[in-house]
């Protein structure tokens, strides 16, 4: 190498350096027997280029795994909803297919009592050969867990076969419009047995819930509350009785059915079983407000699909009265989630009305 042209590519590129460099060149070319090597070919020298585009190329490197991972992160969270709507979807279905044999059977073995219970039974027989089989993972648990587990499992069995009752005696889509009912029973029991105090907001959205299924329970066709307190003193005289009535009203609906009567009550309790555990699966998934919107989709489903397929006769009243009770359910569960988010302003706003 020219030592004019080492010495400028050892040195620290400066204006001057570069003016020097330049006139090397020139003199290199009008004298080309004095160099060995080409100045036609492209010459690069690393040193007088500038390092920011290194770095700038770095930094979006870095910059491109960003929007990557965000990518991913959409993708997950769009998955995450598919997989919870396919919960909603899953436990809908079988939630009205449970209804409609639940009410075959009771129609063909109108004992509630039994079924229900019965049900409960094979769903707890179901979960111990999952357990036995490693099907399901079996869970661990100690005294504390049963001891609070005790009271929910109780008050979930009285649930499950009291709407089995009434299941029996009245139709299905009505049985669900009450049920709507739910969330003023829970306010009047918090508030009269727990002492809770809730916003008025609250006690406001029970109203359109308590007036809707009152409308469609005074104009429900196939309603007689004579007829209902009969049926649940009956109901008590054949839990009395034992077994000899049951044994003669399963041969009877046998008779009457067939063999796919023994489907029926297999699949009301197969399917009973699946949809609560789906439920639980949702929950665990979603907040509790989201839960409460679906368990509200949920009635609708049930009411219209048990219309259609028992041809309930049904009057414009009565559709409206539903209609307002499942929106008042909706609202309720809207409230009860904005009050708890709120529960420190209103704390703060309750002190200062008690100061005033």
């Amino acid at each position: 190498m020219h030592p004019c042209l080492k010495s400028c590519c050892s040195q620290k590129i400066t204006l001057g350096n570069l003016q020097t460099f330049l006139f090397t060149i020139l003199n290199l070319q009008n004298n080309p027997r004095r160099t060995n090597f080409s100045v036609w070919k492209p010459l690069h020298i690393s040193s007088i280029v500038n390092k920011r585009p290194v770095i700038q190329c770095k930094a979006y490197e870095a910059g491109k795994s960003q929007p990557l991972e965000a990518a991913g992160e959409v993708k997950s969270e769009a998955a995450n909803k598919v997989k919870i709507g396919i919960y909603f979807a899953t436990w809908w279905a079988l939630n009205v297919v449970f209804n409609i044999y639940n009410k075959k059977v009771l129609n063909a073995y109108p004992y509630p009592w039994l079924t229900s219970t019965l049900s409960l039974a094979r769903g707890s027989l179901m979960m111990l050969i999952s357990w036995a089989t490693r099907i399901a993972e079996i869970p661990k648990t100690d005294f504390e867990f049963w001891k609070t587990l005790f009271p929910v499992a109780v008050a979930h069995t009285i649930g499950h076969v009291a709407a089995t009752v009434s299941m029996s005696k009245v139709a299905v889509s009505f049985t669900h419009i009450i049920k709507s009912g739910e969330p003023a029973f829970s306010v009047l029991v918090s508030r009269f047995l727990l002492g809770e105090t809730f916003p008025l907001s609250v006690y406001l959205s029970l109203i359109p819930i308590i007036g809707g299924c009152a409308l469609s329970a005074l104009t429900e066709l196939n309603f007689n509350m004579t007829g209902f307190m009969g049926a649940m003193i009956s109901n008590l005289a054949f839990v009395l009785q034992g077994p000899q009535m049951w044994a003669a009203g399963w041969e009877t609906a046998l008779s009457q059915i067939g063999p796919q009567f023994i489907w029926w009550v297999a699949a009301q309790s197969i399917f009973y079983h699946l949809y609560n555990q789906v439920s639980y699966m949702s929950l665990d998934e979603i907040s509790p407000l989201t839960f409460s919107i679906g368990n509200t989709m949920k009635r609708i489903s049930v009411i219209v699909s048990s219309i259609i397929i028992f041809h309930t006769p049904v009057q414009p009243v009565n559709a409206l009265g539903a209609a307002i009770a499942i929106l008042g359910t909706f609202l309720y569960s809207q409230v009860i989630d904005y009050v708890t988010k709120n529960t420190f302003m209103f704390g703060v706003f309750d002190l200062l009305v008690d100061h005033l």
